[in-house]
């Protein structure tokens, strides 16, 4: 695999392009157009992006490790079972998103726009959350353990088979989210009811 160190990538036109076995480590990204770019088995290390363009990008099995991603556009961006430990998305433009797979714990969401974003089957443990907006999103088998859920807009989302143990009924929007039997107890459980 191929290591790129401290680079610096500035208004470069990656339109399209394929991206394989590469490990970069501590490079910047700035006003790089990677729209419709594709990536597969990529490592970017605590990395920086700037108003980076990923718009109808895919990224299949990549690492993004303690990467901030600031002002950047994800519209109608696809991740496949790839990691996102500790990544930060400030002022960034994330829907629609759609995550398959994967882990994504510690990642700061906070505060992010994820309408009608698909999540399956990814593990977000201890995640930041909080104060998202999520109404018509779709969060099914997603390892929600830990996860700062302060706040959050979930109406109207589909939560079934998730991990809501962190979830705190009465500081979130519910309404008209779908759940199944089993999270019907535990959210009946955090609101003190007795489930017999």
């Amino acid at each position: 695999m191929e290591t790129i160190e401290g680079g610096d990538f500035r208004h470069d036109d990656w339109y399209g392009d394929e991206f394989t076995e590469r490990h970069y480590v501590r490079c910047t990204f700035s006003h790089v157009d990677m729209t419709e770019a594709s990536t597969r088995g990529v490592v970017y290390e605590d990395c920086t992006f700037l108003t980076v363009k990923f718009n109808a990008s895919t990224h299949s099995d990549s690492a993004f490790l303690r990467c901030v991603f600031k002002g950047c556009n994800f519209f109608d961006a696809d991740f496949q079972g790839c990691k996102m430990t500790g990544s930060q998305f400030p002022q960034s433009i994330l829907r629609p998103l759609r995550v398959e797979g994967g882990d994504w714990p510690f990642t700061s969401l906070h505060g992010r726009d994820l309408t009608g974003a698909t999540f399956r089957g990814v593990r977000m443990r201890e995640a930041d959350l909080t104060g998202a907006n999520l109404t018509g999103a779709t969060l099914s088998h997603v390892d929600l353990s830990g996860a700062a859920l302060g706040e959050v807009n979930l109406t109207g989302a589909d939560l079934r088979g998730s991990d809501l143990t962190a979830l705190d009924p009465l500081t979130v929007r519910l309404k008209d989210a779908v759940i199944d039997g089993e999270q019907a107890v535990v959210v009946a459980q955090a609101l003190g009811l007795k489930v017999q």
